[in-house]
């Protein structure tokens, strides 16, 4: 089963894949999703880490394969009539082991209920509720990211950053990840800049930003000169919240750039359709540095 992307950018909405594993339902975002297949082909690694359940061949590709079981209720083997999501983010392809597949539902960001007491440690991003019951949402980035960091941003990229005095340049960064935020706040602060404004969502940095154009209008520059968003975020994402920027009279003028492990060449074409000045896979943090310096020399 392949997944067709027939949402255009910026609608508001997804499609998620409801599935389930131990009589538990979950979903994944259809967008990171490459194909679903039966389990074959799986090759045990010698002394790896527990929740790694081997390597596969899928399509003449080695991937491995994530123990989705293991990572959710430890002690969990791999069963062989297990069917496998292969997925894309971070510029890599991993699969993970489910029991089955519910179907693909679309629905707004905005139904998507980020939990309200949510830790950094949490794998659950957000609670669907459909048809009665509840529906996970997981975090699979942090998954793969806790078995092995350098798939994604981590402390050891913030010492790759150079440092200068960017205290004046105004930043405005909505993600809805509170350990993504605290490390994109302790990397722009060891690389010099003091004036950042952070949102947990897309809808929280919009109605910041038209309260600053209804105040200022033009002069909105002054307090955020540039917008740093990830792509997936409840209540509102940030294709959405790109386009809604760049149709916006005044906010137009904003530099946007997307920061997200959706940035793959599949995909970048839905960034560039919401008018997106830059995307950036979240493992490139010192090159995020490099771009803001770039479009406030050139556009402010």
């Amino acid at each position: 089963m392949e997944s067709k992307i027939l949402l255009e950018s910026g609608t508001g909405e997804l499609e998620i894949l409801e599935f389930i594993i131990n009589d538990k339902h979950y979903a994944i975002n259809v967008i990171k999703v490459k194909e679903v297949i039966k389990l074959d082909n799986l090759r045990k690694l010698p002394q790896s880490h527990p929740a790694v359940g081997g390597l596969m061949l899928c399509r003449n590709e080695i991937i491995p394969l994530i123990n989705l079981k293991y990572i959710l209720e430890k002690g969990s083997k791999i069963d062989k009539e297990s069917k496998v999501i292969i997925c894309e983010f971070n510029k890599l392809k991993v699969g993970f082991n489910i029991d089955s597949i519910v179907g693909v539902h679309r629905i707004g960001w905005d139904k998507i209920m980020k939990p309200d007491d949510i830790s950094t440690d949490s794998l659950v991003i957000g609670n669907i509720v459909l048809d009665n019951k509840i529906i996970l949402m997981l975090d699979f980035e942090k998954i793969v990211t806790d078995i092995n960091p350098s798939t994604g941003i981590s402390e050891d990229k913030i010492v790759e950053v150079d440092y200068k005095d960017r205290s004046n340049i105004k930043v405005a960064l909505a993600d809805d990840s509170a350990l993504i935020r605290k490390l994109l706040k302790d990397t722009l602060t060891k690389a010099g800049f003091k004036n950042l404004k952070l949102f947990n969502d897309g809808k929280q940095a919009l109605d910041y930003l038209e309260d600053l154009v209804e105040k200022k209008k033009e002069n909105f520059i002054e307090d955020v000169q540039i917008l740093i968003t990830d792509v997936e975020m409840p209540q509102m994402d940030g294709h959405t919240l790109t386009r809604k920027i760049k149709e916006h009279p005044i906010l137009k003028k904003l530099p946007v750039i997307i920061f997200s492990s959706l940035i793959t060449d599949d995909l970048k074409h839905k960034g560039v359709s919401v008018g997106a000045d830059a995307q950036l896979s979240k493992p490139e943090i010192s090159d995020l540095v490099k771009v803001i310096d770039k479009f406030v020399e050139n556009k402010i």
